[in-house]
């Protein structure tokens, strides 16, 4: 008999799979704000897809796998023709929303961007609502999109608040996994067995690595690996809905668990832990907190921890335009955060490391006076050398203040700071933004203008018959709600 002989008696589901399922399964939406915030990312995230459209790197990405492929009751790609098998569907908009790092943002020990999970969801839901139809069916409606987008940023933004996966190396598109596998199960009609099941797997699955993030390896797969993440979604949702048997302890399992392989032993700080406290931790439970804080990006197309800076930067423009050649120095007061994800020195390789860099992120809009995403070109950036002077120029440090208050619930700040110091011995002042313009703090301020960058998205694709048919669906809460997702659909076809 061996005295090492494992225990083979199946465990129940981890605490956590159960407490995703039951809120996907049971939990009723009837938050006004956090359905009027998903109509508003709703838009917003479309109107990134669009934008995405006009970049070769983005486009070169869409479409069918085979050339010529044909799918009953396809899921549309807005902004294009394609009809897909939702799977590819899911990557293609997830995709298309994500690459210009435009959509929305949700910041706590773990980052990333909710809105990612809208490819699953609406590949799904287009998908399921045609399907519907053609059997005689009541369509699904864009209210169950909207709820199904307040979940899934839930899911996404609760995990965030105290579970640092960076900090074992994971990219939080983990969780972009987690929760689109969670919202399309419910939208497949799955049962509570079969949600357990599909959230296990998405738990089992291989994880991404931060890798490509972060320099000196920083490259265009952090604009695509949010769509790969809510496709493999769907994949596993559909798994599951065959009936595929679940992983119970996925979590928990001794040695061969998420937590003994995957979030401690990479980290000193969760390796000095003892075992039982290498878990996930909560401060709450899931309802609609996340969609009514989420963080729009509606002023730059950039890393949202530099947003503040680039804030202060087009406030300083004026100061410094004239002044470009005389500047000695650039103090850049900033938090832990941005310190460590997109503050770098040295050659920048391509867009996607551009646009996760602090320094480069600040000096396009001292020069220019704005930050559109065709400054991260490598055209544009070959033909001002001054943006990598001025780089060169800057001093970035850690502001104490900025660092606790960005992750004090009671204000969430994204705070930076920039001054700049002339050759003379003159300054600027120096200018402080603590709140960027899509911070819940200053909503009432950015929606107006949230709503001018979707109309300007929309006329890049667009005749203006068709954005003024959009732009009225969306701007209408109660018919929007109403809609067939395949007629909203209909809408985003060329």
């Amino acid at each position: 008999m061996s005295v090492n002989a494992a225990q083979n008696q199946r465990p129940d589901y981890d605490q956590v799979i159960k407490d995703v399922a039951d809120y996907v399964l049971s939990y009723r939406v009837d938050s006004t704000l956090a359905l009027s915030t998903a109509r508003h990312c709703l838009m917003d995230s479309l109107g990134c897809a669009l934008l995405a459209l006009r970049f070769p790197e983005c486009t070169k990405h869409l479409g069918p796998l085979v050339e010529g492929t044909q799918v009953p009751h396809g899921a549309r790609v807005p902004g294009t023709r394609f009809v897909l098998d939702p799977v590819k569907a899911a990557w293609d908009i997830g995709c298309t929303v994500r690459w210009l790092d435009y959509n929305d943002t949700w910041l706590a020990a773990e980052w990333g961007h909710p809105s990612d999970n809208l490819g699953a969801i609406l590949a799904v839901a287009d998908h399921l609502s045609q399907r519907r139809q053609s059997r005689g069916e009541a369509p699904l409606t864009m209210g169950a999109v909207l709820e199904a987008m307040v979940k899934a940023h839930e899911i996404q933004g609760v995990f965030a608040l105290e579970n640092a996966f960076n900090r074992v190396g994971l990219d939080h598109v983990l969780l972009v996994k987690l929760a689109s596998t969670a919202v399309a199960a419910k939208l497949m009609g799955a049962s509570r067995e079969q949600l357990l099941s599909a959230v296990s797997h998405a738990l089992v699955d291989g994880q991404a690595l931060r890798t490509y993030r972060h320099a000196p390896n920083a490259g265009s797969r952090k604009s695509w690996a949010a769509g790969d993440a809510s496709s493999r979604g769907v994949r596993l949702a559909d798994i599951a809905l065959r009936g595929e048997m679940g992983i119970p302890g996925v979590l928990s399992a001794p040695q061969w668990g998420f937590y003994d392989v995957l979030f401690s032993h990479t980290s000193r700080d969760l390796a000095t832990k003892p075992a039982q406290q290498r878990r996930f931790s909560f401060s709450q439970g899931f309802a609609c907190y996340v969609m009514e804080n989420v963080l729009f990006k509606i002023s730059f197309p950039a890393e949202f921890h530099a947003q503040t800076a680039c804030e202060a930067a087009v406030l300083l423009h004026p100061q410094v335009r004239n002044r470009l050649g005389e500047v000695a120095r650039i103090v850049i007061n900033t938090h832990e955060s941005a310190l460590r994800i997109i503050a770098k020195v040295g050659p920048l390789a391509n867009p996607a490391d551009r646009d996760h860099c602090l320094q480069y992120m600040t000096a396009v809009p001292l020069i220019f006076g704005t930050l559109v995403a065709e400054h991260y070109e490598d055209g544009f950036h070959a033909a001002h050398p001054l943006i990598d002077e001025l780089r060169d120029k800057m001093e970035v440090v850690e502001d104490p203040r900025y660092s606790r208050e960005y992750l004090e619930a009671d204000k969430r700040a994204i705070a930076n700071a920039v001054q700049v110091f002339f050759t003379d011995g003159s300054c600027t002042e120096k200018v402080e933004v603590e709140y960027p313009i899509g911070h819940r703090r200053r909503r009432a301020e950015g929606i107006s203008l949230l709503e001018d960058k979707f109309r300007a998205s929309l006329a890049t694709r667009f005749p203006a018959q068709r954005c003024a048919e959009i732009v009225a669906l969306c701007q209408d809460q109660a018919r929007l709600e109403a809609t067939p997702v395949q007629r909203f659909m209909d809408l985003w076809v060329i």
